[in-house]
This record gives structure tokens, sequence and C-alpha cells, in this order.
């Protein structure tokens, strides 16, 4: 049996269970503790370490684990406790979820992930904070259109401007970063040769989807949350529906799939299609997204430009 352990993160310390032999260790969460951790690990051959994605507090151990050439499997905390709650598992405490996390690697046959780059963190990071501030933006002008004092618009103003002039210095750091690799470099020269794809979707979608064009066509389309999910149970039969997958991916898509419809020839001749067919407006644009997501995780796999494939 494969040794499964558990390690539940948390921002001092990592608690980490292993099965088959239910041994339990805890160390703090830092260097010095990790690598106590992995001398602990050490004892046995290619083991699989299984953690919950808990942002910054997990970078450093899964850095240690891919520098030591250890298995490990990085879960969603909503799957995880979706698992324990199967289980039958309500009590939460670090020693429980780490266990629970081994069991879950272990029932579930997960496979070991190849860990992200460090421009990939710092890439991430960068997307998360330029997020806030769009947030922060709708926000303030939001509140822009109700107040009716004119220190309050003066300070909104303000407000909306700093974040915009700070939406646009992270833009700038985003694109130096992807400049400065080659290979994101090359991925997003195919990226923006779509027509509805512009440089900022195309960063979101190098970021929130790294896999593109390692994957079939059906699997980039379930990774990002925009494969028809069937829902059928004896006679009846329900409408397929989207779910799960990569939400912010699909916000990022959401405009560019809009303006598909518009400018890209094969993309339009789908949609108005679709519509002619009786399919909902909706309908048609989140499979005009499906449709971008396709293309552009093949072209990313041949190593083609949208031009290069035009007749």
């Amino acid at each position: 049996m494969q040794i499964t352990i558990g390690i539940d993160i948390s921002k001092n310390t990592l608690d980490a269970y292993r099965l088959p032999d239910s041994q339990h260790i805890q160390v703090a969460n830092d260097k010095a503790g990790h690598k106590t951790l992995l001398r602990w690990i050490g004892k046995h051959d290619l083991p699989l370490v299984v953690f919950e994605a808990t942002g910054a507090y997990h970078r450093g151990l899964e850095a240690e684990l891919a520098a030591n050439d250890v298995s490990f499997a990085k879960v969603n905390p909503r799957q995880a406790r979706r698992f324990a709650e199967a289980t039958g598992r309500l009590a939460k405490t670090d020693r429980v979820d780490a266990a629970m996390l081994a069991k879950m690697g272990a029932v579930l046959e997960l496979k070991g992930h190849k860990p992200k780059s460090e421009t990939l963190h710092i890439l991430r990071e960068l997307i998360s904070a330029r997020r806030a501030l769009m947030k922060d933006t709708v926000a303030a002008k939001t509140r822009l259109q109700t107040t009716t004092q004119t220190l309050l618009k003066s300070q909104i103003n303000a407000r909306i401007k700093q974040t915009e002039i700070q939406t646009r210095q992270v833009d700038d750091a985003i694109a130096r970063e992807v400049a400065k690799d080659e290979a994101l470099s090359h991925k997003l020269a195919i990226l923006i040769s779509i027509p509805g794809i512009a440089e900022t979707t195309a960063f979101s979608m190098l970021i929130e989807m790294p896999e593109l064009g390692t994957l079939e066509g059906k699997q980039a389309a379930s990774l990002a949350g925009l494969a028809p999910v069937s829902r059928q149970s004896g006679k009846w039969q329900g409408k397929e529906r989207i779910q799960g997958g990569r939400a912010f991916l699909r916000r990022a898509i959401y405009m560019p799939a809009l303006v598909a419809t518009r400018h890209n020839p094969d993309l339009k001749a789908k949609y108005d299609q679709l519509i002619r067919a009786g399919k909902p407006g909706k309908v048609a644009l989140t499979a005009i997204m499906r449709k971008l997501i396709v293309t552009a995780n093949a072209l990313l796999r041949d190593g083609r430009k949208w031009s290069e494939i035009r007749p």
C-alpha cells in the first residue's frame, strides 16, 4: 500500500498524519519545521503528500516538497470538506483534518501535481491584487452614483483615480514578469492572436489555467467549468448545465466571448447558428466561451497562432 500523508496547514504549524500506520507529527510552519517534516517523510519510499491550497501559507511547504522530489497533491478545501462530510466526520481539528486528507488521497487515489514555478506564484499574487483593485473601483463608482456630498464626491473620485493608476502599475508588473519567461511570452503571443482575446485576458488565462496547451479539448472545457453536466435519473431528463471549474477564468473570458460573437468570423457563425436553432443567448454565449478555451488549448498545444490555421 502506498504511504499517504495528509498535512493540515495553518499560519504557524503543520500537522501531518500518515497512513497506513496512523503516525502523527506536528511541526512549525517555517524552514526548520519543513526540514523536520521532510526527515519524517523521508523514512518511506515514494510517499504521496496531500494538503489543501491555503495561499501564502502552503507556498514554503510546496517549494520544499518539490525541491526534494516528494510527490504531492494539492486539493481544493471545499472538496476536502465535502469528502469529510461524506465519511460522516464532522469534527474539525488540525489532526482530524490531516487524517482526513491522508484518507482522501488513499481512497481517491490522487495523483501528484507538478509544482508551479516561482514566476507563476508571483503572477498569481499580482492577478489577485488586480482583482481586488478592480473590485474597489467598481464599489467606488457605485457609491459615486448615490452620494450627494461634494466632499465625498471629491474623495471618491480621488480613490477611483488612485485605483486606476495602481491597476495600470500591476498590469505593467504582470507584463514584465511574463516578458522575462520565454515560454510564457510565446504562449501570450499565441493567445492574443485569437480575435477577441486582448492582452489582459491572455494574462488571466495564462495565470488562472497554466495547464492550457497540455490538455485534451474536453478536459480544458471541464477544468474551466464550461463543459455541460448531464442531469438524468430514470425517465427524468433535466437540462444540462455548467458547474464547478475555475470561476475567475470564466469571468475573464466572458467579455472576450461577447466580442468574438461580433468580430471573430468562426465564432460569430457558431453563435448565430445556435441562436437560429432556438438556444437562449446565455447558452449560446457559454458555448462560445467553451469554444474559446478549446481553441486556445489547441493552439497552445500545437504552438501555432490563429492566423496559421486560417485558410
